[in-house]
């Protein structure tokens, strides 16, 4: 989806990362719809709305969608932010974030506790656990005090992710079906308790997406960040800021002929 929507500039120091994502000409147009349903997707399992249209219409399966998404511009803004962070990670990271956590949260208009996302998977070799962890902040005007405060969230416990976080990510894995989620919610909540996993292999993302397009507190922030993980700083610049949030919910919440 990005490489459709967006020019990017990416710069590489070590293991510090800084991104910058533009919207392209025509770009907004090129993913609008794919957009929309990734966030449905990550309110409500596509199969599940997909079976509210079967039982009941387009019109009151978009009513019950509705309700699980967020009515305010700030509770649109934080979800909209997590959600574009996630998929990037998916998308130019080579992480999964497996577990699709606005699906759980318990107010609808309120922001969830705990670690914005956590990417996570193994290395090259298949063996060793790797974790992201990860903080992100959308505003219409993004000021060096956000950025600084996403860092501390990203600082604390140590730099790794926080215990209550990582244990929702593994409970809800070992809930699955599927072997692999299984497996690697296995190796989360093991995690939880052994905290055996090096600081070298849990990886942070301090995502942000903004009116204002990238602050220059961003680059300082990511220069006085530690050498011994990965570090990725990114801005994902969308001028019209509250516009683009409003418009994709409504286009979110619309089924059509879904």
């Amino acid at each position: 989806m990005y490489e459709r929507w967006c020019k990017s500039a990416k710069v590489k120091a070590a293991r510090k990362h800084y991104w910058t994502y533009v919207e392209k000409d025509g770009g907004r147009d090129e993913i609008c719809d794919d957009l929309a349903e990734t966030i449905r997707a990550h309110y409500e399992p596509l199969e599940r709305i997909a079976e509210d249209v079967s039982r009941l219409g387009y019109k009151i399966a978009s009513e019950i969608l509705r309700t699980a998404m967020p009515q305010t511009s700030k509770g649109r803004s934080g979800d909209l932010g997590e959600i574009l962070a996630t998929e990037l990670v998916e998308e130019e990271v080579g992480l999964r974030v497996p577990v699709r956590r606005l699906r759980y949260k318990d107010g609808r208009n309120m922001a969830m506790r705990g670690d914005d996302f956590i990417g996570a998977g193994y290395d090259k070799k298949g063996k060793k656990l790797w974790l992201l962890k990860g903080e992100a902040k959308s505003n219409k005007v993004l000021s060096k005090a956000t950025v600084t405060s996403a860092r501390k969230v990203l600082d604390r416990d140590n730099g790794r992710c926080t215990p209550d976080s990582l244990l929702f990510v593994a409970n809800r894995l070992l809930e699955s079906n599927e072997h692999r989620d299984n497996e690697l919610g296995r190796s989360l909540r093991d995690e939880v308790g052994i905290k055996s996993l090096q600081i070298d292999r849990i990886d942070h993302m301090l995502f942000t997406m903004s009116g204002n397009g990238p602050h220059a507190s961003l680059r300082e922030n990511l220069a006085a960040a530690g050498t011994n993980q990965d570090q990725y700083v990114v801005n994902l610049h969308v001028e019209d800021h509250q516009d683009f949030i409003a418009a994709m919910y409504k286009e979110a919440e619309d089924l059509g002929d879904y």
